[in-house]
């Protein structure tokens, strides 16, 4: 018998998209990553009113953050593989609707748990219509201008994405209210859906098979070490649930790499950790996520809870450094065919490293200028490493393999992040903490109150305030290391020797 779906399918593909077709598309990939980015920052605005609301602790407030990172860096391989083998169109379409029905049922919290949980959700589904979404691109539009100018409006919803989650997400938690924060996606996503089968055409799926079982090792394991350092900030170190979940962490990540060395068709193949370059590559954006996660979570503590700013204030005080990334990254772009890529990635964190100590400076009584030129350097370290850390991803590499090379590269800095922020989370928890019994201890009061200092939000409290704003500061200072970490290996281990030249018309990706 003849197969009619294939048929009617190979016919489909075959036909070529007309111009209102493509315009359609590009529409549909464009506002597909718009959300996805979005998310990753529009949330940080809210979390004040959010920790408010459910009466989060500092430990457990991170987790709004790190379920969503941690969810999409973790399965992001996954998601571009999965959209090979069942078809590209058809997880686009999947993972946005699990983004959206994840957004919805988060609007509607009314626990931690439950927004924790639909947090988590939005990051499975950013993780299938991300990957799935840039590879559309390259099988969508042809080659050339079309495909450049497709990728470009694809890079622009990338950068400037950033830019309107923080200003939105000031606008719907001043006006309305954090739950818009999460409705906002769904009329977004809802348009996409209804878009995509008139705009795309399914392509031809790939023959080979999922790693399940090595994703499941490896976010699990991660997941497992971010918990740990997680519950060190909020009891201690030498807490049973503590070095327990580290060990778990350890045999599972351990028996990850043991796994992708023996499996046929591993998640990440090893021929692509063979080059000095890349692998270094790869430390660098791990290294630098740590430390950039936490400067945007504790910044907008900072600036809402201790400077006073309104949600929408605080997002326009942000808006200045999105910017500046953007206008940086467009420069860096022609200065990589001109420069060598290795100095633009030594540079930029090292950059981003005195920004960050000079942030470590700040007091209660800090003004936007004492903390706008801090985040003005860290903006112009970010923007001269991204664009040069795409890159080097995929220098001298098969263009079968540049799809996950690029991935992984974005996996690298969604799970740095989630690392990086709990050990920050740790760092200033304990700091402020110490601070606060120390001071209560000396005025003989209750030591109970301490606990209550962190327990949704920061009250106008002067020495509970200096207290946090000291955990912050020392938290700043090693984020400062972690991004001083990623120059030195960027001058250590990173083997580019001359300007190399790359051209969107082979396969290009840009970190959302």
């Amino acid at each position: 018998m003849v197969d009619t779906d294939n048929v009617t399918q190979n016919e489909t593909r075959d036909q070529p998209l007309t111009s209102k077709q493509l315009k359609i598309a590009l529409l549909v990939i464009s506002l597909a990553q718009l959300i996805v980015v979005l998310d990753a920052t529009i949330v940080n605005i809210a979390l004040p009113q959010i920790a408010r609301t459910f009466k989060f602790s500092e430990a457990n407030l991170q987790w709004i953050i790190n379920g969503y990172a941690l969810a999409f860096g973790g399965l992001l391989l996954l998601g571009g593989k999965a959209g090979d083998v069942f078809g590209k169109r058809k997880m686009f379409m999947i993972g946005i609707g699990i983004f959206i029905t994840s957004s919805f049922l988060g609007g509607f919290a009314q626990d931690q748990a439950w927004i924790i949980t639909t947090r988590t959700l939005q990051g499975v589904g950013g993780a299938i219509a991300s990957p799935t979404a840039l590879s559309l691109i390259t099988t969508t539009f042809k080659q050339g201008p079309q495909r450049n100018k497709a990728m470009g409006a694809y890079a622009a919803m990338s950068g400037g994405g950033s830019a309107i989650g923080l200003l939105l997400g000031g606008i719907l938690t001043s006006y309305l209210s954090w739950r818009w924060v999460f409705f906002i996606n769904v009329p977004i996503g809802l348009i996409v859906l209804i878009l995509t089968p008139f705009a795309i055409h399914e392509p031809e799926r790939s023959k080979s098979r999922l790693d399940f079982f090595g994703t499941l090792l490896s976010t699990g394991g991660v997941a497992m070490l971010v918990y740990g350092l997680s519950h060190a900030a909020s009891t201690s170190w030498s807490s049973p649930v503590t070095y327990i979940s580290l060990i778990i962490a350890a045999i599972l990540l351990f028996s990850f790499v043991v796994y992708e060395f023996v499996y046929k068709d591993p998640i990440i193949p090893v021929r692509i950790l063979k080059n000095v370059t890349r692998v270094g590559t790869y430390l660098v954006m791990l290294t630098l996520g740590s430390a950039l996660f936490g400067m945007f979570y504790f910044l907008a503590q900072f600036i809402q809870e201790i400077m006073g700013y309104s949600p929408l204030k605080t997002g326009v005080a942000f808006l200045p450094v999105t910017l500046l990334i953007v206008v940086i990254s467009g420069v860096t772009s022609k200065l990589v065919s001109k420069v060598n890529p290795r100095i633009l990635i030594t540079i930029g964190p090292a950059i981003v490293a005195i920004g960050l100590f000079l942030m470590s400076r700040i007091s209660i009584h800090a003004s936007y200028l004492n903390i706008l030129y801090p985040m003005t350097l860290m903006a112009v370290g970010m923007g001269l490493a991204f664009v040069p850390l795409t890159l080097t991803a995929i220098q001298n590499i098969e263009k079968s393999d540049a799809g996950i090379a690029s991935a992984l590269l974005n996996t690298t800095q969604q799970l740095g992040g989630s690392l990086g922020l709990a050990i920050l989370v740790t760092v200033s928890s304990s700091y402020a903490t110490s601070s606060i019994n120390s001071y209560l201890t000396q005025h003989h009061l209750p030591s109970s109150s301490a606990s209550n200092s962190f327990a949704g939000t920061i009250p106008h409290i002067p020495f509970v305030q200096t207290a946090v704003t000291y955990g912050f500061t020392r938290a700043f200072i090693v984020a400062s290391g972690f991004a001083l970490a990623a120059a030195v290996v960027a001058i250590t281990l990173l083997r580019t020797t001359k300007p190399e030249k790359f051209s969107l018309d082979d396969e290009t990706v840009i970190i959302g």
